[in-house]
């Protein structure tokens, strides 16, 4: 597996950063969520970290944001994308790790991610539900997952708030 280069996004990487959403996922949702999130306040400078190719430019990209579990202060992963060039090469995985460890650093607990559960289980997500956190809406259990990222904080439980620009 490859090392790869991560870093936080600056503001030269946000057409980049736009476009490899654009191109993982089949609808500019995400894209448009991403614009949406750097103009709201739970947007938190330092938790948007992208993945490099050997030429410096962006090929994946993770994003932490600012939501809460119950009146618990928590973060929410979303979205996580690769250029379909660079799918299944740890470029994922290294902004995922990479925006995780930032998280730890700045001294935040616990993230929560409405995902695929085949995936996010590698970095320690488990279901949410064995915690007593849900949501508002209607979803696959294994779909929500929630992570302590130390073991003196453990997981509250609640219903989890996402910022406005989620719209739920």
């Amino acid at each position: 597996m490859r090392n790869w280069i991560t870093r936080a996004e600056t503001s030269a990487d946000i057409r980049a950063v736009r476009d490899i959403n654009l191109a993982a996922f089949p609808t500019s949702e995400e894209a448009d969520l991403v614009d949406a999130l750097r103009e709201d306040p739970s947007w938190i400078e330092g938790l948007s970290l992208v993945s490099t190719d050997d030429d410096g430019r962006p090929v994946g990209f993770a994003l932490l944001t600012r939501c809460h579990i119950g009146d618990v202060p928590a973060l929410c992963l979303a979205p996580c994308a690769v250029r379909p060039e660079w799918q299944r090469t740890g470029a994922g995985s290294a902004a995922v790790r990479a925006a995780l460890a930032a998280a730890r650093d700045m001294g935040e607990h616990h993230v929560v991610v409405l995902g695929h559960p085949a995936y996010y289980p590698r970095f320690g997500f488990t279901r949410a539900s064995a915690h007593g956190i849900g949501l508002t809406i209607d979803v696959p259990d294994e779909a929500l997952m929630a992570l302590a990222l130390d073991a003196g904080h453990p997981l509250p439980g609640g219903t989890v708030r996402y910022a406005a620009p989620f719209g739920i």
